[in-house]
């Protein structure tokens, strides 16, 4: 049995998989989900025997977005909702040392997209696609969806993408740079896991250190991001898995990493 409501989540061969478990309202988020979301990617996060997490939800869909049935909260009390209920899960991913893949089976739709964006890589069903539905119902989009779609797309493709509520296929958000694999629905799930279980097999300190340097360096000058470079290279170099990669590179049989630091 799931320890959590509302989710369903396992750890297989290094790679931890957190099932959004709500499928007849597509996954869309109450207030037990927004907080069994949060506890289970802090779980994952804490265990040494986990190196990359998959997200994805059971059902047809991958998230609806907000549970309108939960309630609307008035004017007063969104900006409280997404500030305490969907920051700190959507947050967690994006700080954390281990890499995330979303598993896009369905529609991730309004808040959904902007948990699949803040993952690190996303693989999706051919008939997939990320749906930004913000704007037929008057609203801006939220949850970091305007801040991953102009840093992904540039501004004018991301405003034409908000203002006209689109819905986006697998395949274009593969040309777009908004999925890293598209993949018959049948096969989704163990494509993932093999895709996952390969990525556990690499060096942990390098994918932390690259995904803290790319997500920084954003906002940074060519300079600094070389200096920050240097600074995390210092790390890296005198690692147990540089040692590790150096010694299998000449014995000519594959890594065993560790991610532990000198």
């Amino acid at each position: 049995m799931s320890q959590f409501e509302t989710v369903n989540y396992q750890v297989e061969n290094r790679v931890a998989t957190i099932l959004m478990n709500r499928p007849d309202a597509r996954n869309a988020f109450n207030t037990q989900l927004r907080q069994d979301l949060l506890a289970a990617i802090r779980c994952a996060d804490g265990d040494n025997n986990v190196r990359v997490v998959v997200i994805g939800g059971e059902g047809r869909g991958f998230s609806a977005g907000a549970d309108l049935a939960d309630g609307i909260p008035n004017h007063s009390k969104i900006s409280d909702q997404i500030q305490d209920e969907y920051k700190p899960f959507l947050m967690a991913i994006h700080q954390s040392p281990k890499i995330y893949i979303a598993s896009i089976q369905g529609a991730a739709v309004g808040v959904g997209s902007a948990l699949a964006l803040t993952c690190d890589f996303s693989i999706m069903a051919d008939k997939a696609y990320i749906y930004l539905a913000f704007a037929i119902l008057g609203l801006i989009p939220d949850g970091g969806a305007s801040w991953h779609l102009v840093n992904k797309l540039g501004y004018k493709r991301a405003l034409q993408m908000i203002v006209e509520a689109e819905k986006v296929p697998a395949q274009t958000c593969l040309e777009l740079g908004l999925a890293n694999k598209v993949v018959a629905a049948d096969s989704l799930a163990t494509e993932t896991q093999a895709w996952a279980e390969k990525l556990a097999l690499g060096a942990p300190l390098v994918q932390r250190y690259a995904k803290e340097i790319l997500q920084r360096a954003t906002s940074m000058g060519l300079s600094d991001v070389i200096d920050l470079e240097a600074q995390r290279q210092n790390i890296t170099l005198v690692s147990k898995d540089a040692m590790e990669g150096g010694m299998a590179f000449f014995e000519k049989r594959p890594p065993r990493f560790g991610g532990e630091e000198a």
